[in-house]
């Protein structure tokens, strides 16, 4: 099943985009249409929370009182907690319910407000926030009845912008009209959402056809930091190491746009388990049978130190190389060594961009721009060594 997290500040716009994902095919869970579902009149939800919070956040006619439900636990943090402790496991088991009875083909959005604040992100295969500049919401808000003080408030009880971004890997600017928004939407329904769940569903990863050498983006250490997350959350203590290595995990340097992640296993059978494959190939990381070994240098050319397994990413809107390792393998050990001494050495920096440069020019293959990339490799390695022991590096 492939979903997708949808959130946004209040007044963002985020009920149009949902809206909008309606209508080009998709299942919307929304959360606040649930939260009113399980608090509805006679139902056990409702029954709770007037056990806990009294008749005063009832109305006439025996339904519930939102506004002074909300009253009640707006400043209230142990309030707060006892509703979400009645509501959250009931939303859940109805959030359950229609995933699945959906089909298998579906793609699935759930429409979460406070997704962030909750660090929900690491469940879905994919994060999509509506942004809109604060003046612009209020406006919004103000013209729905708020005065523009209520507004204020209501934006500072919730993630920052700058939050919200960090979490998104979907961005999806509401700065124009709404018909601006629906095309933003319809182009990500059909050039990633729909994709992506078609690779999930066949197990297919997205390759990057050709070799290009990008500027260094800063958004690599956080489309790095989210996808980590994914995998912690997918794997548990099954991976107790997830780092970021390769060329987007050095600051400043350029290098292919594809995030390289470690997953660093204990036993490196364990990422031959059918539950571990099976996890990963779920999230969105299906494995590359065909690719299960590092290139040995000369200085340790025994081939058993570099075994490892590879998965890659179904996402159409960002490539991922998962390697699966050993703890304290050589393959393990020399991409962390090779990370850090790229990081504290500006001439290899330098050096090591030049020749992904040329190499990139000069082959029209990822595949045979990452086997002419191996002699480099193999000499750097000395080096590497004689960095770690004058900086005192270890892994």
């Amino acid at each position: 099943m492939f979903t997708v997290g949808l959130t946004g500040g209040i007044g963002s716009g985020k009920s149009t985009v949902a809206q909008r994902l309606r209508e080009t095919g998709a299942i919307v869970v929304d959360a606040d249409a649930l939260a009113r579902e399980v608090l509805r009149p006679g139902g056990e939800g409702l029954r709770r929370v007037t056990e806990r919070f009294g008749g005063d956040v009832l109305t006439g006619d025996g339904s519930l009182d939102r506004a002074a439900l909300a009253a009640r636990v707006f400043d209230d943090e142990q309030a707060r907690r006892d509703l979400e402790d009645i509501t959250h496991p009931l939303i859940a088991a109805r959030t359950q319910e229609i995933v699945e009875a959906a089909p298998a083909d579906a793609v699935i959005v759930h429409d979460v407000p406070l997704l962030v604040e909750k660090r929900m992100g690491r469940r879905y295969h994919l994060v999509v926030v509506v942004e809109a500049p604060a003046e612009t919401r209020i406006a919004r808000l103000v013209a729905r009845g708020l005065t523009a003080a209520d507004a204020q408030m209501r934006m500072a009880h919730q993630a920052s912008d700058a939050a919200r971004r960090e979490a998104a890997d979907v961005v999806l600017d509401n700065t124009g009209d709404e018909a601006d928004l629906c095309a933003q939407v319809d182009r990500l329904w059909r050039e990633r959402l729909l994709p992506f769940a078609e690779n999930v569903r066949e197990g297919d990863i997205h390759r990057r056809p050709t070799p290009v050498v990008s500027p260094y983006d800063p958004g690599w250490e956080q489309a790095a930091a989210r996808l980590s997350d994914r995998l912690s959350f997918v794997l548990g203590d099954r991976a107790p190491e997830i780092e970021h290595v390769g060329s987007t995990s050095v600051p400043g340097m350029a290098g292919k746009d594809v995030i390289d992640i470690q997953v660093g296993v204990r036993d490196l059978r364990e990422a031959d388990d059918p539950a571990f494959v099976e996890a990963l190939a779920a999230a969105g990381f299906p494995r590359v049978d065909d690719y299960r070994m590092d290139h040995p240098t000369d200085a340790m050319p025994d081939p058993s130190l570099w075994v490892k397994r590879f998965h890659g990413s179904s996402d159409p809107g960002r490539v991922t190389h998962v390697h699966v390792r050993e703890l304290s393998s050589a393959g393990w050990q020399y991409a962390l060594l090779f990370r850090d001494w790229l990081r504290g050495d500006s001439m290899a920096r330098e050096e090591y961009t030049e020749v992904k440069r040329q190499l990139a020019e000069a082959h029209e293959s990822t595949a045979a721009y990452a086997e002419a990339k191996e002699p480099w490799f193999n000499e750097a390695w000395p080096r590497m060594q004689a960095w770690a022991r004058r900086s005192g590096w270890h892994d």
